[in-house]
């Protein structure tokens, strides 16, 4: 008998097996699909059930989240969050006045405003540079006060989240600088770059913090967290500037022709032809760039700044609160995890959004 199926009748397609179907499908597929893979998902599955249970009952089972000192806290087995309802307000605002804390709380929803705002894809241009002098502008008036009844707070009493907020949000890209046809220009800023990317962070914050005043004249300072604030911005300038001329030169030179072939100012065929090609292709490594300065905010504390984990450890001398130092560390770090968080997603959302075009 012919294995040809009769005219008029289409064979029925086979079931793949049910074991490749389904949970027990992906299961094979991607845990056990090989015996060293079966080895360590069950190695995982002995470590989840020896460390996890145990974590959960110290982090919330047994945890003490209302206690009047530290000894009422050790009592429990659990964590001690009744040190965080205690010392939470100078976590995140450090010695600002305690009365008038409500202004850098209020600096650090604008923030998180013009973040929002940033995501907008409607707003950027004037709109989003509107907003982001505005929001400047109001974030210095909480901060230092002396007007509208507010008391004047010098800048050593900044601390906690709002400096490392501050610290964080900068914006100087030389990356045009370094694809300048102009010799000196383009000496200087290869000569910048390569000089800031071949030093630590801390080193350059000692530099402004200590060797800086040495070299000014007598009676003349300059503010401590302005200095910092200005080696953060050149150290991280130095790697903005890379990143960009590597978008830059993923550009094809037809554009460039193209934008001349319209008589475009140089700084109208950067503005409104490259530089928005330019930084699609380099979402990835510019966002990254922004998590990792926003981490090293941190580091100020080697200079006498205290930042958000600054302003942790410090709560973490008072003797009747001594020791919580997980407590105190989780929730700093859930703090910085919301933040990279956020700017991570967004990142892959901005990524697939821009880049339908190119997408296979």
């Amino acid at each position: 008998m012919s294995d040809m199926a009769e005219p008029g009748f289409a064979r029925q397609p086979e079931k793949p097996p049910a074991a490749t179907l389904g949970a027990l499908g992906w299961l094979r597929a991607h845990l056990f699909n090989s015996i060293p893979n079966t080895i360590l998902t069950l190695l995982a599955i002995f470590v989840i059930v020896k460390l996890v249970p145990p974590f959960i009952a110290w982090l919330l089972i047994d945890s003490k989240f209302v206690a009047a000192n530290a000894k009422e806290c050790r009592e429990a087995a659990g964590a001690c969050w009744a040190f965080i309802a205690e010392w939470y307000r100078f976590i995140l605002f450090g010695r600002f006045p305690y009365a008038e804390q409500w202004r850098p709380l209020i600096v650090v929803f604008i923030f998180i405003a013009m973040f929002l705002a940033s995501c907008n894809r409607r707003l950027w241009g004037r709109s989003l540079l509107a907003i982001w002098i505005g929001g400047a502008a109001l974030v210095l008036l909480l901060m230092f006060g002396g007007v509208f009844g507010m008391s004047y707070v010098e800048t050593a009493l900044w601390n906690g989240l709002p400096l490392t907020l501050i610290l964080a949000v900068f914006a100087i890209l030389l990356a045009l600088g370094r694809r300048s046809h102009m010799p000196a220009v383009h000496s200087l800023s290869v000569a910048y770059i390569e000089l800031i990317r071949g030093v630590p962070l801390i080193t350059i914050l000692f530099m402004a913090s200590v060797m800086l005043p040495l070299f000014l004249p007598s009676g003349t300072t300059i503010d401590k967290l302005l200095r910092a604030q200005i080696a953060i911005i050149l150290f991280a300038a130095a790697y903005l500037a890379e990143i960009i001329r590597g978008g830059l030169q993923s550009i094809p030179k037809g554009q460039y022709e193209a934008a001349d072939a319209l008589g475009l100012s140089f700084w109208r065929k950067m503005r409104l032809v490259i530089l928005p090609q330019a930084l699609t292709t380099v979402i990835p490594p510019l966002v990254n760039t922004f998590i990792g300065t926003f981490k090293d905010t941190s580091l100020v504390i080697i200079i006498g700044l205290l930042d958000l984990l600054g302003t942790a450890n410090n709560s973490l001398n008072d003797a009747n609160w001594r020791g919580f130092y997980w407590e105190a560390y989780i929730f700093v770090g859930l703090i910085y995890w919301s933040f990279c968080f956020f700017m991570s997603k967004y990142s892959q959302y901005l990524e697939r959004d821009l880049n339908k075009a190119r997408r296979r």
